[in-house]
Formats: C-alpha cells, structure tokens, sequence
C-alpha cells in the first residue's frame, strides 16, 4: 500500500501509526518527507508492506519536488492498493483535484483518507471531500487513531482480492539484489540451457516473469526480478524502485538468492535487500557473481571475500556462499542446489526428546544470567507448529531472558542442527 497526496497533509503520521514505529520524521512544515519509506503492517492476519512518500506537487521546478514527483509515480505503480490522504482543515484544493486526477488513470484500489477529523465539526466538514468522487472514502485522525480500523478493515478488504497465481506446494525462489549485480544474465542463463518451463505465469508483481522450471528431478518457481534498470535512468529513483521490487519479491518467495557484484563486494543497499529478507524469516543463499572478472585471483581470494561479506552479515551470517559466473555459466547450478536444500531445512522438525536432550545440557552448562536477584530456570523446549523454525523456550520468567542469551541458545540449535541459510526465532514463554 502506498501513501500519496500533498504535503503537510499527515502521510508520515499515518504511516508511523501503521508500522508501529516511529521511522518518519514528522513536523508541521511542508516537505519534511523526502526520502521513500517501506515498513511492514498487518491487520486480521494479512501482513502487507506500507510505503510513505513525499508530498506530491505537479509542475513544480524545485528539484526535491520533482524527484519526489518521479517516485511517488513508481509508487503508485508497484502499489497494490493505494491510500490517498487530503487534510479536513484546508478543503479540497487544485493539489488535491491533480492527485485525484492521476489516481484515476492509475486503475488500483484507492481509498481516500480525510485526515485531522477529531471532533464534530471537522466531521461535518469532511463530506466536502465527496466530490472528489472516490468511494471509498474514510475519515480519520491519524494523531488520536480515531478511523484507522475502519481504514484498515477497507485495506485489507481490497488486498484479499488479489489472486495468488502461484501454486504454494512448489517452493518458490527469488533472485534478488541491486541493479546491475546479473540478475538478468542469471535467470537467462538458468532457464535457457537444458530447462523445462512448463508454463509462464504473470505473477502478483507486475511485469517480473514466475517460471515453473524443472531441474535436478524438482519442479519450482524461479521469480525474475530483473529488467529493472530500463525503468528510469535517475539512480535515487532506480534505488527505490529495486527496493520495492526486492520487498514484493521477497514477500512472495520461500528462498531469496542475494546477488551480490564480485567486483565491487558487498554494499549498504544489499544489505538492506538481505535484512528485508531476514525480518520475513526467508531462507538465504548468497552468490557472488562476475567472479570471472576479479583478477589477480589466488587460492585464498574466494575464502577471503566470503568472510568479509560474513562478516558484513552478521549477526545472521549462517548462510551458504557461492562464486559463480553467469556470462561464463560457472556454478550456476549449484545456487539451484544450495537453494533448494535451505528449501528443506526451513521445513525441519526436531523431535521434542532429541530437542530436550540436547539443549537442556547446553543450558545446565551455562544457565541464563539472574535478573534483578530473580534466577531465571528453563525446564523444558518445544517446536513450536509454524512454516518456519520457531522454538519455545518455557522459563519462569521469560521477560527477563537476555538478548545475549537468546543468541547462545541460537548458536547452540545451530551448532546441533543444520539450519544454514534459515532464520529461526526463539521465544520465551511462561512456564
């Protein structure tokens, strides 16, 4: 869901209600947003990502108007749903009627949200916002929250109605990462040599290509994210919009291959595209491509970049590495084979005796520290029944359980169980 309309209208205070943070700098001055945000919301069990844009002026000279213009546009294209906020307090005006205007044209689900309506006459005042000729129209306070429910129950009313083409037994793998790392390159060169496509399907991220591919006696979808950089030549906007890509295409995958460019190493944007893929519990394979093209190259090259980019990975870096060209179509099939066993992994299930035995020793070795005089005891460990590994620890007091504990017990189930390329969660509940 994206956030549009001018500025100085509430976007960001929506948005920070929505994520439940406070990640937009919001003040009463016009065209403090200048940066695009994404953050992930749910609302009666659909999750959906919601970005913040900036305040959108047509015809504008100013050059943070214009770019803001050109990326509120990608938006509003990649959206799903989009919501569209006017403020009670100054009517409708000629902004307003040209952002309404280019909704229209948009042909997406668009709710309108009237904002700043806390009390009785404001409400009265909203209905002005009729005429703009949208349906759906919401009024709402996004500083008290009056109206946000109602929002939302709309929200994901018209997100529930987009068709899911793919079929979810088969796993589903992302090749994800910056502009330019081979993305393209990759993808052809796995579905043109000795492939099966049985059938090509649009997927729910518009204009990438869901290819059932048949290799290694597996069947599965490979998700193309690639042709991005045709989109704009603009490099902030084509950041932007290879992010938004990235997060569609994560949400929809089992497994994310991170592309990463051998000859420039691991950067900040890739980090960002790999902890998008942490956050939603994704498996993870990261290869190196255009390994070709490093020279100077010697028998500890490999070894050593792939501890600097672990490294830069931490503290989730407990994934498998792999050098490939796809130009020269080196290892290409072993990011396949690397990605389907994270596909399996991320299916293990450890038998409740075997996960006793082996971490109720690891913590009789080394017991979690007191809280406050309080001895914190953990009597027993459990699978918990998710799609993903989740663990349940069950203590006497499970507030008090140090982060630093929680990374040792973390290690502890990876030390003894193969988890490589699979993020886990661990909780702590009552016993």
């Amino acid at each position: 869901m994206a956030i549009v309309g001018r500025p100085n209208v509430g976007k960001s205070t929506l948005y920070n209600r929505l994520i439940g943070q406070q990640d937009a700098i919001i003040d009463n001055v016009s065209g403090v947003t200048r940066d695009r945000l994404y953050g992930t919301s749910d609302w009666n069990g659909v999750a959906f990502t919601v970005i913040d844009t900036g305040g959108f002026v047509q015809s504008s000279d100013d050059v943070f108007e214009s770019a803001i213009r050109r990326q509120v546009k990608i938006a509003i294209d990649e959206a799903s749903a989009i919501l569209f906020m006017v403020d009670v307090t100054t009517g409708v005006t000629d902004l307003d009627e040209q952002v309404a205007d280019m909704l229209r044209k948009s042909q997406k689900p668009v709710l309108l949200a009237v904002n700043k309506v806390d009390n009785h006459t404001r409400y009265l005042e909203a209905n002005e916002f009729w005429s703009l000729g949208f349906e759906e129209t919401i009024f709402l306070s996004s500083i008290t929250g009056s109206g946000t429910g109602e929002l939302l129950d709309a929200l994901v009313e018209n997100l529930s109605r987009e068709e899911q083409s793919l079929d979810t037994d088969l796993p589903k793998i992302a090749i994800i990462g910056q502009p330019n790392v081979g993305k393209s390159s990759l993808t052809n060169a796995l579905l043109g040599e000795e492939r099966n496509i049985v059938t090509e399907i649009a997927g729910t991220t518009r204009d990438s290509i869901h290819s059932k591919y048949t290799k290694f006696n597996r069947t599965f979808f490979l998700i193309d994210t690639a042709g991005l950089r045709k989109k704009t030549k603009v490099h902030e906007d084509l950041e932007f919009y290879s992010t938004i890509r990235a997060v569609r295409a994560v949400e929809e995958s089992d497994v994310c291959v991170l592309l990463l460019d051998a000859t420039t190493g691991i950067e900040s944007q890739d980090l960002q595209i790999y902890q998008l893929a942490v956050k939603r519990k994704k498996g993870l394979v990261v290869a190196v491509n255009k390994w070709d093209l490093v020279e100077n190259k010697d028998t500890n090259s490999a070894r050593d970049m792939e501890r600097t980019i672990l490294e830069r990975l931490a503290p989730f870096n407990d994934v498998p590495v792999v050098f490939v060209s796809a130009l020269e179509k080196q290892r290409i099939f072993k990011v396949m084979e690397l990605a389907l066993e994270v596909y399996e992994r991320r299916k293990t299930k450890i038998k409740t005796s075997e996960l006793n035995d082996i971490m109720l020793k690891a913590i009789e070795s080394y017991h979690p520290p007191a809280h406050r005089g309080k001895f914190i005891k953990i009597k027993y460990v459990s699978q918990l029944p998710t799609r993903t590994p989740s663990f349940a620890f069950f203590c006497n007091y499970p507030d008090f359980v140090k982060p630093s504990y929680r990374n040792y017990l973390e290690n502890h189930l990876r030390k003894n169980f193969n988890f490589c390329g699979v993020p886990i969660s661990i909780h702590f509940r009552d016993k």
